[in-house]
């Protein structure tokens, strides 16, 4: 099991933690909302907790919570810039299918 980040992710993530000044690494999770049911959530890690996973790709630390894991194993994330638009992209090999919108996927 695990997730892994593509280059630019992991320097937008590294790049993000240097300005932030701390930081173990970025959480991701999922929380059910959205059209779809399910959304990505992420924040910085600060602290550990007991049963969180914890990977590293490109020297960056992904922590992720036993619940998300089984909804996001597999995933890659990437950071994308189109035009002014910028933000995080997720390969999700589990998801089914995604609202029109792209912030929410089902599974």
């Amino acid at each position: 099991m695990a997730i892994t980040l593509t280059e630019s992710a992991a320097r937008h993530v590294a790049s993000q933690l240097r300005h932030r000044g701390k930081g173990l690494g970025i959480r991701v999770g999922v929380t059910t909302t959205g059209c779809s049911g399910m959304a990505y959530v992420l924040e910085f890690v600060d602290e550990l907790q007991t049963a969180d996973k914890v990977f590293e790709d490109h020297g960056v630390k992904i922590v992720v919570d036993p619940k998300s894991l089984v909804y996001l194993d597999g995933t890659e994330m990437d950071f994308v810039k189109v035009g002014v638009n910028e933000g995080f992209e997720f390969r999700n090999p589990n998801a089914k299918g995604e609202c029109g919108c792209g912030e929410s996927f089902s599974v």
